[in-house]
């Protein structure tokens, strides 16, 4: 039987944008002729997987649709949510399509993951479609590459043959926790699932009856049209907004932990993105961007919707002027060499993997006070993204 894949696609990818009024949802961002939701669907069109199933809401139903068209996915499922429910109701409302047969498998993928080594995810996906039974959850875990305080955990022990059964779930932690959960085996929760359709059903019925019941209701009495199931408002609004992770995942004893060691990121934050477009810069990369300062030089790689993606080069004893900017903000990854970082009343040395902030109107500077070159990937965030928006406090080179 093949696998059915069903993609979560009703995140609002707040987390990224100062100003909320402005946001776009992460999976459709344009982060240079793709988005994670192209990533995603791209995952799925291979003979191992069934027909996709899309669980998102009403405000997406066009960005959806349009990028089913760009990858010629004619035969698919939407499941429309008319409210925000969190993942719980998403996915108990997706498995329980009468299409889809009791002992069916079920991929459960999030729209905006950048998984770069598929092959080998697709490998243990089918080695482990055989240990699948009506009551068990596999879920992924990534093993860390850097601690971090943006992902949860979870520990594993060894069971019968090859199977891990995770242990415990850790919260997102702060670093120090996360450095010793590290070192203790622990693994990234990537939020993936695997399991069958009754598995789902069983467990909603024993541990949240009362989702069960009320999602039953919001799809018995859909409207289906155009592929699109616009499940009931009247039933669905009357459930509680849960996680997957709290109404299920809790509470089942019947977890087992697929280990993968390959690139992975949710791009939650600006840190990820700026890391992502350093390992790829080559792609963006045009002579015609670059652009040379007394102090080294830059090149635009990306610009994007309400943002632009920069790599600093900044020459052996180059400083840059003390400014601020009345229109964005920065994030910065240093990527080689210890620049010297003054932000506002503060300065201090920062290391390669090391991130900086800089708000909206903070007076900064980045000096390089040593012998190599320093690298920074600075990603500019807001209305504004123009030189012209630059106030000069001080400047070696005069342009005060």
């Amino acid at each position: 039987m093949k696998i059915r894949p069903v993609i979560l696609c009703g995140g609002e990818g707040t987390r990224l944008w100062t100003n909320s009024k402005n946001y776009q949802a992460k999976q459709f961002i344009d982060f240079g002729n793709w988005t994670l939701l192209d990533k995603t669907l791209e995952r799925v069109k291979i003979s191992m997987f069934d027909t996709p199933i899309i669980s998102t809401n009403s405000k997406y139903l066009k960005q959806v649709k349009r990028h089913l068209k760009r990858h010629k996915i004619g035969k698919f499922k939407i499941v429309l949510e008319p409210a925000k429910k969190n993942t719980a109701p998403a996915i108990l409302s997706a498995a329980l399509l009468k299409d889809i047969s009791d002992e069916q498998p079920l991929m459960f993928l999030a729209a905006d993951h950048l998984i770069e080594n598929i092959s080998k995810l697709n490998k243990v996906i089918k080695k482990n479609q055989k240990n699948l039974t009506k009551n068990n959850v596999f879920i992924f875990g990534i093993k860390p590459t850097i601690p971090s305080s943006e992902y949860g955990y979870f520990y594993t022990k060894k069971i019968n043959g090859n199977i891990n059964r995770v242990s415990k779930f850790i919260e997102k932690p702060n670093l120090s926790k996360a450095k010793r959960i590290i070192n203790k085996k622990g693994y990234w929760n990537s939020g993936m699932l695997f399991l069958r359709k009754d598995s789902i059903i069983n467990n909603f019925k024993k541990y949240q009856p009362s989702t069960y019941r009320a999602c039953n209701i919001a799809v018995s009495k859909a409207k289906f049209k155009n592929n699109v199931y616009y499940l009931n408002k009247k039933a669905f609004i009357k459930i509680q907004a849960k996680s997957f992770d709290y109404a299920i995942l809790e509470k089942t004893r019947e977890i087992n932990a697929i280990k993968l060691d390959i690139p992975w990121s949710d791009l939650g934050s600006w840190k990820e993105i700026c890391k992502m477009y350093g390992r790829t810069k080559q792609r963006y990369f045009k002579k015609k961007n670059v652009f040379y300062r007394p102090w080294g030089r830059y090149v635009n790689l990306f610009n994007g919707k309400g943002f632009l993606i920069k790599e600093l080069y900044v020459k052996p004893k180059g400083i840059l002027s003390l400014q601020k900017h009345h229109h964005r903000a920065e994030h910065w990854v240093v990527t080689h060499g210890k620049p010297k970082i003054t932000l506002n009343n503060k300065s201090f040395i920062k290391k390669p993997d090391d991130t900086i902030y800089i708000p909206l109107g903070s007076k900064h500077r980045i000096e390089n006070p040593y012998k190599k070159p320093v690298k920074i990937i600075e990603a500019q965030i807001g209305s504004i993204l123009k030189e012209t928006d630059i106030v000069r406090y001080k400047d070696i080179y005069g342009r005060v």
